[in-house]
């Protein structure tokens, strides 16, 4: 095949660019020639072009050529993403053809709450980068562990879930996963590239003197007590139960089972699953005489106070839009301090390194403008997990409720944000006529009436989003968005919402 081309002038560098259908990775050798890979999938078979730089058009032959993305290991590390690897050199070499032998990779997710948090999330963001240098992805919810509850991190024994409230996280849990990894590009719930699993259904039907005899006669007991999640708890006042110090047998025949019946050869989590993975990895070797399996943890998502963003802490962000509204979500990441925002966006967002880094050089440069790479961080995350409806409304509240914003206000748009700012129902002639001072104090808003006329004269006191300079304002019918609701702001951040009854 023969194809007539025109000679592109471009840098010395490699490039990509992408329609819906095809992409073009194109690099450019001084020396010789300018070449382009044309390919309908990412990474998969490409054709080749190669232009004479010496003419302005040419004949130009075409032939098939693979692609070969960089390795998942590079990938994860360049991003702050791998804390330990086990088998390093082994694990690389597995994980360098994934179009001949793509691993098959999972994370599991025990169900102790009915939403996963922001620390679960880099589960599925690995996940994903597996997923898109062409391995396969399982996600396994722990049906069976939840039940046990997992002692790492933990500085006393979970509390036992009932099976009612089990399976509702479970069904939860399933639902956040399904909804994030199912609007990626790169996933497919209808094939094998993302496989969502539950470890109840092979553990429920095992006996106690199975366990014993298939599991536990691997096991060694000094192993298991110097994995530091048990030395911890052994050396605290609370001690450690036989039923959590099983818990690491538990996981790690879970690999065992996902190696044999599905042919899964990676397990990740996050630094605290270390013990448990490599329990995962000793099984295999002793139960299945088996090479082959390894294990790779990413850093624990931490606050800028050093503290674990976790379920049971202040301040959890969870994933489940009807726990923390996609609003919530959104501004969370918003505020983020100048401090954390370079590394937020290299391990929780799929942009180029090369885009950070032009980030965090307009951070540093005179004319800034406050906030444009945490902006670009709270959209990435926000679309990731809630989808582009869900940016779409953040987007939309976020400029609404504004201070000053021109944006006309309805009650929709107040109501979506009532569950993440306090409220307070009042009668209709209790807010008709009344002083907007009285009814900042009223409200909540503020603890006095000289508090709020101090606020007022300094030109931070709104009223549905618009400034109020009048001390003498008071509340008339048209001021009642739609006949509904009121919305007060002291500064920027502080609001309350008025239902009005």
């Amino acid at each position: 095949m023969v194809i007539t081309t025109t000679t592109i002038s471009i840098a010395s560098k490699t490039l990509i660019h992408h329609n819906k259908n095809l992409f073009f990775f194109i690099h450019r050798n001084p020396k010789l020639t300018s070449s382009i890979f044309f390919t309908s999938k990412p990474f998969k078979t490409s054709v080749f072009f190669s232009t004479s730089a010496a003419t302005e058009s040419t004949q130009t032959h075409v032939k098939e050529q693979s692609f070969h993305p960089q390795n998942i290991v590079d990938v994860l590390e360049q991003r702050g993403l791998v804390e330990s690897i086990t088998n390093n050199d082994a694990f690389r070499s597995a994980s360098s053809n994934p179009r001949l032998n793509p691993l098959r990779v999972y994370c599991g997710f025990d169900p102790t709450a009915e939403s996963l948090h922001l620390g679960n999330l880099l589960g599925l963001i690995v996940l994903s980068w597996f997923q898109k240098c062409g391995h396969k992805a399982v996600a396994l919810i722990g049906g069976a562990t939840g039940r046990v509850g997992d002692p790492s991190g933990k500085s006393s024994e979970r509390p036992e879930l009932d099976i009612e409230t089990l399976e509702k996280n479970i069904l939860g849990i399933t639902g956040i996963i399904r909804r994030i990894l199912g609007q990626s590009p790169n996933f497919n719930l209808s094939d094998d590239s993302c496989v969502i699993l539950n470890n109840y259904d092979w553990w429920k039907e095992v006996s106690l003197l199975d366990f014993l005899k298939n599991v536990g006669r691997y096991a060694r007991v000094g192993t298991m007590m110097s994995k530091e999640s048990v030395k911890k708890r052994l050396e605290s006042e609370q001690g450690m139960s036989y039923t959590e110090f099983t818990y690491q047998l538990l996981q790690g025949y879970d690999f065992v089972h996902l190696l044999e019946k599905e042919s899964v050869n990676v397990q990740i989590g996050g630094s605290d699953q270390w013990g448990n993975i490599t329990a995962g990895t000793e099984l295999i070797r002793k139960i299945l005489q088996a090479e082959g399996a390894y294990g790779l943890t990413f850093p624990l998502l931490l606050k800028s106070d050093g503290t674990k963003f976790g379920k049971s802490e202040d301040g959890a962000i969870w994933l489940s839009p009807s726990l923390l509204s996609p609003y919530k979500f959104y501004q969370y990441f918003f505020s983020v301090p100048d401090v954390d925002v370079v590394r937020f966006l290299k391990t929780l967002t799929f942009l180029d390194l090369e885009e950070i880094d032009e980030l965090e050089k307009e951070m540093k440069k005179p004319g800034y403008v406050p906030n444009t790479a945490q902006r670009r961080l709270a959209e990435e995350v926000t679309r990731f997990v809630h989808g582009k409806e869900g940016l779409l409304e953040a987007l939309k509240a976020t400029e609404a409720l504004r201070p000053g914003a021109e944006t006309k206000l309805d009650w929709k748009t107040i109501e979506g944000i009532a569950g993440d700012v306090p409220s307070c129902t009042l009668p209709y002639d209790e807010v008709l006529n009344n002083s907007l001072v009285d009814l900042s104090v009223s409200t909540g808003l503020l603890e006095s009436k000289s508090a709020a006329r101090r606020l007022l004269k300094q030109g931070g006191l709104y009223l549905n989003n618009n400034r109020v300079d009048t001390e003498g304002k008071r509340i008339e019918a048209e001021d009642i968005v739609d006949g509904k609701v009121l919305l007060l702001s002291a500064g920027k951040k502080n609001k309350v919402v008025v239902r009005i009854s």
